[in-house]
């Protein structure tokens, strides 16, 4: 047992610190949320997360809440494991708070859109509910790519956990029909984080949960387009 804890469901947002710590080399336990039983509404959660949602990380006496607010956390404890830029290149902590929002705020509601159309209108309307999302994304994502297509990560030569953070809006919508062959530069960010030793751990932790809550008959797969 360690004192750090993240609470976690694969495919979900959480991945994100999961990188983060695996990048960090921080011990952590990880507690895996069943949202197909209900885990994440369950009282001894809801004591860690009034919220009801992950990721939540324990980090000590200290409960983080929102992946702007863990991932900034992260960073602050573990300065030397680069999950920020140095402000001595340039970038500012402000500008990074501004792009971790962009992100967190701007682009994972249209995930959110385009990989769950059915839970936000009945079967007849999810078509309407991802066509809406794509088209809200476009722009978006033509605008990660002309950055991408200047440097291979989002900050120039060093990642940084943003770019964790936008392989995860990447796979989420890729994985959702949406067609991201029209974006090469950030599908090309998606290879090389697949690469990165990081996001490799990530990943393997994430099939190995799926397994967990697949052996529990508790593993949910969102519909894809063309919906019925």
């Amino acid at each position: 047992m360690t004192d750090v804890a993240l609470f976690y469901a694969p495919g979900s947002c959480a991945r994100v610190p999961l990188i983060a710590l695996e990048e960090a080399g921080c011990p952590y336990d990880l507690r895996l949320i069943a949202f197909a039983a209900g885990e994440h509404k369950a009282p001894g959660f809801l004591a860690i997360n009034p919220k009801g949602k992950v990721p939540a990380l324990v980090f000590g006496d200290t409960v983080v809440t929102e992946n702007v607010a863990i991932l900034t956390f992260l960073g602050r404890k573990f300065p030397e494991a680069g999950l920020f830029p140095d402000p001595a290149g340039g970038v500012s902590d402000i500008e990074c708070l501004s792009d971790l929002s962009f992100v967190a705020s701007t682009l994972h509601p249209i995930v959110t859109r385009i990989r769950m159309a059915p839970f936000f209108a009945g079967p007849a309307a999810a078509q309407a509910v991802w066509d809406a999302g794509a088209t809200a994304m476009d722009p978006f994502f033509a605008l990660i790519d002309n950055r991408l297509a200047e440097r291979r990560w989002w900050y120039g030569d060093q990642w940084a956990v943003i770019d964790g953070y936008l392989n995860w809006v990447f796979f989420r919508v890729a994985g959702a029909g949406y067609d991201t062959s029209r974006f090469p530069a950030f599908a090309a960010h998606a290879q090389a984080c697949a690469q990165r030793p990081s996001i490799q751990r990530a990943l393997g932790i994430e099939r190995a949960q799926e397994e967990v809550l697949a052996a529990r008959g508790l593993l949910f797969v969102p519909p894809s387009p063309p919906f019925a």
